[in-house]
């Protein structure tokens, strides 16, 4: 379980939002999070990426790794 403070202005429109729908505040906390979880897990894995770039593959070799005709 997560619990979480937002300011008023935001709850209001979640309030709002979950009252003209008939779907809870929940569901709709729960779907934005969603939304941007896999662009911030993808953010963050490039920025370590870049911090930490490790072995670096040429074309050929990828191609000859994933068995692919060229």
């Amino acid at each position: 379980m997560l619990a979480i403070r937002l300011p008023e202005d935001i709850e209001k429109r979640l309030a709002e939002l979950a009252a003209k729908t008939g779907r809870t505040k929940t569901f709709y906390a729960k779907e934005a999070i969603l939304e941007h979880l896999d662009e911030m897990e993808d953010k963050y894995l490039a920025l370590d990426r870049m911090e930490n770039p490790g072995r670096r593959w040429t074309l050929s070799e990828l191609e000859d790794e994933l068995d692919l005709d060229r």
